[in-house]
């Protein structure tokens, strides 16, 4: 058990933390303090150093053990330990370019990367997936000064350079780990920003206040192409904040589709349920059986002579959602159906004797009869049948329907044919949009 936690404290991490943990504290914690970010903040700068130092001695095993037994006193008595300073220039490096951040620790001089692209999640329904969309908005990202083309300075006036970092836009942070171990970091220069150079305020240009950029609105403009799906990316390159001497980055959009009340989707495919009576589960249909997500009503007519199941399904070829980059071709709209009984109501309106004469017969007891027979009582449950639920994403998904409808017939399909399978052989597999 540690005998002192104040750099655990600093981390805000457990003393039993793993190296994992530590080192995902501290990368959070220096995001969070670095004078970068908090440039009104005065004392920014001395909580970034505490946190660098803190991570110095629990990121190294043999200088947290030292810690965890004997304090901060046990460290600066020990001898020993030639180990090589720690930087953590390229650490700052990696996790401040992804975060849009343009401060260097190699410096103003060193080269850099443009912006990462900004990524934006976009809810989208099923319906504009299958008829294509064009969105509209305004947006806003910081430009270039017009003013002063970037530069920050008024007229002819040039920055002077920064005499606190002396041009270098950082300044070097020493931690004394143990009386023969030093560490160092690099810090972005709080007076110059980075820059390595500062204007005087009197020569700052009037427009952006010596920031080089101002906030600009414009117009945007996503299309959403039929037959797109979940999590696809529609790019506005060069869309994105604007700085001196580095490319804008992109817009993306990642599309999040919402779940139908009506329809699934899978890959190419549709799926709906749809109730019908028992009178057209005995004698057939001929009806607009549902409305598509285009608004149009599809009509279908079941074969004569055929009795209809519940849960049995059938494929209309050619109305599930539109190919992406390919909309004239579509997949297919596969119904499950299901069989909506008369209610008690009804039952007293006719004559259930002629009725039960029309009827097949009632099954009888089985033969032989078993041994032993049980009395149980007759109640009923909310508890939805299995097969009546929604048909989970698996690969099993068509393996759930009933046998369907014979060959013969051009409008109704049998799900069992061949011809259910893509290409390659492989079931597709639905899951909710």
């Amino acid at each position: 058990m540690a005998v002192e936690t104040e750099l655990y404290d600093t981390l805000g991490v457990s003393p039993v933390a793993s190296e994992a943990e530590i080192r995902k504290a501290y990368m959070r914690k220096a995001k969070e303090h670095h004078p970068d970010k908090n440039r009104n903040d005065p004392e920014a700068h001395q909580r970034f150093q505490e946190i660098a130092s803190a991570y110095e001695v629990l990121n190294d095993p043999q200088t947290r053990a030292i810690y965890d037994e004997r304090g901060i006193n046990g460290l600066t008595g020990r001898g020993g330990g030639d180990g090589p300073a720690f930087d953590t220039a390229d650490l700052f490096a990696q996790f401040f370019a992804s975060d849009g951040m343009f401060f260097d620790p190699a410096g103003p001089g060193a080269g850099r990367r443009g912006r990462g692209p900004e990524v934006i999640p976009h809810e989208v329904t099923l319906n504009d997936l299958y008829n294509g969309k064009t969105v509209r908005m305004n947006m806003e990202r910081q430009a270039l000064c017009g003013q002063c083309r970037g530069s920050g300075a008024k007229g002819s006036a040039k920055p002077k350079k920064c005499v606190d970092c002396d041009g270098k836009g950082f300044t070097i942070v020493h931690t004394q780990i143990s009386p023969s171990r030093l560490g160092s970091s690099r810090v972005m220069c709080t007076s110059c920003h980075g820059n390595g150079e500062k204007l005087k305020e009197k020569d700052r240009c009037k427009k952006c206040k010596g920031e080089k950029t101002v906030t600009e609105k414009k117009r945007q403009e996503i299309v959403i192409e039929k037959g797109m799906t979940n999590g696809q990316r529609i790019v506005l390159a060069g869309a994105g904040d604007e700085q001196p001497g580095v490319p804008a980055g992109d817009v993306v959009f990642v599309l999040k589709v919402l779940t139908h009340e009506s329809f699934e989707r899978s890959g190419n495919d549709l799926l709906t349920h749809i109730k019908i009576t028992l009178s057209e589960a005995l004698f057939g249909f001929s009806r607009i059986l549902l409305t598509h997500l285009d608004g149009r009503g599809i009509e279908v007519t079941s074969p004569p002579g055929k009795i209809l199941k519940s849960d049995e399904s059938i494929v209309l070829r050619g109305e599930g959602m539109p190919i992406h980059k390919r909309p004239e071709e579509k997949g297919d709209l596969y119904v499950i159906l299901s069989i909506e009984m008369p209610d008690d109501e009804w039952l007293k309106t006719i004559d259930t004797k002629a009725l039960e004469l029309l009827l097949p017969p009632k099954r009888k007891n089985p033969e032989p009869l078993p041994n032993v027979v049980t009395q149980a009582n007759f109640e009923e449950s909310d508890i939805m049948d299995v097969r009546t639920g929604s048909f989970p994403a698996d690969q099993a998904f068509f393996d759930q329907f009933s046998p369907q409808f014979g060959d013969d017939e051009d409008d109704w399909e049998d799900d069992d044919d061949d011809d259910e399978y893509d290409e390659d052989g492989q079931q597709p597999e639905c899951t909710p949009q």
